[in-house]
Order: C-alpha cells, then structure tokens, then sequence
C-alpha cells in the first residue's frame, strides 16, 4: 500500500482549485476525465439564492450546514421542499431533497449556510418527481469496530432513495480511527459480485475540542492494479476533493485529535444501480477480524442510538 502520490495533481481537488461561478467546489462532466458523477457545493448568505440549470442531471440536495429552501422547477410544474438541515455534518443526520433532471434548482438559504448538490448523469429526464426524505428516516449504520470504527449515513442509497443512477451516503469517522478499510474497489461490472462506479470524495475535519491554532487534516490513499495504475496519497482539510475514476480506495484515516467526515458520489454506466464493492484481496482478512471486536463507544456522532 506504499504510494508516491504521483497522481494527486490529476485526481486530489483542494478547496479553491475546482471553484466555478457560485460554487466553492465544481466537479462535473466538463472534465475530460470524468463522466458520470458531479458535486457542487454552494457557501450562502443569509436570505442569498443560487440557481442552476441540471437538465440531464439528477441531484440529492444535502445541508452540510445550515437550512435551506429548494425550488425545483420542472416544465410547469414547481415544488419547494424546506430542508431544516443541521448544526454541521458531526452534529447530526440531515434531512434531504431529491430533484430529478430536467430543470431548473434554486436555493435559498434561511440563516448562513454551507449545501452540497450530490449528481449524477441521467441523460433524458424521466417521470420521477421531487421529494423529501426526513432526518428520522435516514438509517444510520455503525460499520467495523475497534479502530475500523466509523459511521454511515445512507440517505442516497438504493434502498432508500428512489433514484436512477445516483448513490450517496455521509461517513463519519472519529478521531484516530481509519475508515474506507479495508481498501476496496469499484470499476468492473460483473455481475452480482461487483459494479463500475465512478467516486468523489469530499471532506470536512474537526477537532475534538476547542483548539486555537489546530489545522484538522484527514489522509487519503488510492491505488490502482497493473492493468489500470493509479497512485493517490493524499493530505486533506476541509472542503478537498478526492476523484477516484477506478481502483482500490482506502483507508482514509483520521489522526488523533481530529474527526473525519467525508461525503461519498456514485455513479455508473451499468443497468443495476446498485454498490457491489470488491476488496483487496491482501487486506480482506481485516472485516473478518470485526467480529470480534467491538464498536468505538464515540459513535454515533451526536450521541443516542440509531
């Protein structure tokens, strides 16, 4: 699992290099090295809005921080969805909207706030509609144990939203702890066993107290096989990208003293939308060892059970 990095110029997206109009981070198919997958992620202002046209674009719209208004306007149709949102993405589950292709979104924010836009590429808009998915009804799953602990929030996930490429999920790892392990991989079809999905990673850190002059940072690895090398080692703050376009992706690690959250995008070119994920088979032998451990008494964030 030894890396150069190599490859951060290519796919490592650090806060402020893939900005574009209204967005602090752009990521989408004008890229030549991408194609199904997109985020955006928009800062507001009290009462400030910001439109965009997602015409061959379905979207899960997801308050990092903050609440937000959503006004989805397809052919004549319009609906507006209230998102009550959250304190930040360590306080709790947020609840979320869903907007389909074919028109235009507006957001408009109540208090400051910060939002993502989790895409995929759909092509013709089709015949689904707009809808709201409650906090209470995002499941909230505790994976791993020991120091493999972390938290998966599946608000985008095909047996909870109704989508047509789209799959989306928060993870949440407590300080010292690694996640995204063992390193796993997603880029071939077969059948049952593993599908071809397209990944962006996107981060924000924390402390785990009042610290003045702390400077949170995660680690990413990303590494690819003989046939289809890639070589991502990679230092991340708040609002950094990672790309990962094929390859086994873990861990990312938090190093003690400061909470790692990441939002995870999907997306593919097969018909079964589903996350079919292979591990390496060097490192498989680790979700085994889970059994026997047991779960950081940290999670979840934010306290009670889920």
């Amino acid at each position: 699992m030894t890396g150069t990095g190599r490859d951060n110029e290519r796919w490592v997206l650090p806060l402020g290099s893939a900005a574009a109009q209204d967005f602090s981070v752009s990521v989408t198919d004008d890229r030549d090295d991408w194609t199904h997958t997109s985020l955006r992620v928009a800062d507001l202002q009290p009462g400030r809005s910001v439109s965009i046209d997602l015409p061959t674009t379905e979207v899960v719209v997801v308050p990092l921080r903050g609440s937000v208004t959503v006004v989805s306007e397809i052919g004549a149709s319009s609906e507006t969805i209230e998102l009550a949102g959250r304190e930040s993405v360590f306080a709790a589950p947020t609840d979320v909207a869903y907007v389909p292709a074919g028109g235009r979104l507006t957001l408009t924010a109540a208090g400051d706030a910060r939002v993502a836009l989790c895409g995929a590429e759909v092509g013709e808009s089709g015949d689904r509609k707009p809808h709201h998915l409650p906090a209470s009804d995002v499941p909230v799953e505790l994976r791993g144990a020991g120091q493999a602990s972390r938290e998966v929030r599946n608000f985008g996930t095909p047996d909870v939203l109704d989508a047509d490429r789209l799959i989306a999920c928060e993870v949440l790892t407590p300080a010292g702890n690694w996640s995204s392990y063992p390193p796993h991989k997603h880029d071939e079809e077969r059948t049952g066993v593993e599908t071809e999905l397209e990944e962006i990673y996107y981060f924000e850190l924390a402390t785990d107290g009042a610290r003045e002059r702390a400077d949170p940072v995660g680690y990413q690895r990303v590494y690819g096989t003989e046939e289809r090398p890639i070589d991502v080692l990679a230092e991340v703050r708040t609002g950094d990208v990672v790309l990962v376009p094929h390859g086994w992706h873990g861990p990312a690690t938090a190093p003690p003293g400061y909470d790692l959250y990441y939002l995870n995008v999907m997306a593919g070119p097969g018909a079964e939308r589903a996350w079919l994920i292979c591990d390496d088979p060097s490192h498989a032998w680790v979700r085994e060892s889970w059994e026997a451990g047991t779960m950081d008494p940290r999670l979840p964030f934010g306290g009670g059970t889920r």
